[in-house]
């Protein structure tokens, strides 16, 4: 059983065939999997998409690129839909400054103010940082976010940044990237994150593993990064695919072990 931690299922490149790709992802042993939605429309499709298929839980927030469209109207729809049944985290949040979208204080702002919103409610994050990984850890480490953990969503960095993250008391998400020849850092840093604190996830229809690299992503190539993952650690398949998927369960508080 693998849990893919981090998909947009509900993104419009799987309109057409949402059921023909959770059949694909069973086939690969893909079971479980966290729709994320990051504005109006992705989020109330992710909830859909959580009410109408066993295994699938969402994860909703305000997606830094869309920081400078974050208001009042917006943090009460956010927060009445975090109540509804099988959302697991908040996200993904943080900063992104490589589409610079909005200035840096207003994302920063965002940010944090939605930090305070699951700390509210007692449900970790999902966090994104793009060419923001200094700013990232600063903001988790000021808002003291170990009181509630979360996710360091498709990792980027290298081995000792990911000590950094979990001193802060996040889990490391790993994506197809890990799976890529050139991504050294992300290699080093999936054999140094402690094993019950390893996720894995696609980001679905972004960034396909090998050996789809450059093609649309799907749920079940989570399986391709375990098994990348599995032979980094010098491991089996089955025991990071079980230890990944018990992470998830524990960190969204589904875990019935």
């Amino acid at each position: 059983m693998i849990f893919d931690s981090h998909t947009h299922l509900n993104a419009e490149q799987f309109n057409e065939e949402i059921p023909e790709t959770i059949a694909r992802a069973h086939e690969l042993g893909v079971t479980k999997m966290a729709v994320v939605g990051f504005d109006q429309p992705t989020i109330e499709k992710s909830l859909a998409l959580s009410q109408e298929y066993d295994g699938i839980y969402s994860i909703i927030g305000w997606h830094p690129t869309e920081a400078g469209s974050y208001t009042k109207e917006i943090e009460a729809f956010i927060q009445e839909r975090l109540t509804q049944p099988k959302v697991v985290a908040l996200g993904e949040i943080g900063l992104d400054y490589h589409w610079m979208e909005d200035p840096k204080e207003v994302q920063s702002a965002v940010f944090r103010r939605q930090i305070a919103i699951a700390k509210e409610m007692h449900l970790p994050i999902s966090i994104h940082t793009r060419e923001a990984i200094e700013d990232t850890y600063q903001i988790l480490k000021e808002e003291k976010i170990t009181d509630i953990g979360g996710i360091m969503h498709s990792f980027s960095g290298d081995g000792e940044w990911a000590k950094r993250f979990l001193d802060l008391g996040m889990h490391i998400s790993f994506s197809g990237v890990v799976t890529f020849k050139k991504a050294l850092d992300v290699q080093e840093a999936a054999q140094v994150v402690p094993i019950d604190r390893l996720l894995v996830e696609t980001d679905a229809p972004y960034l396909a593993p090998m050996p789809y690299r450059g093609k649309r992503n799907e749920p079940g190539y989570t399986r391709y990064v375990v098994e990348k993952i599995a032979e980094l650690r010098q491991m089996s398949f089955e025991e990071v695919a079980k230890q990944t998927c018990i992470n998830a369960e524990k960190l969204f508080n589904l875990y019935e072990g």
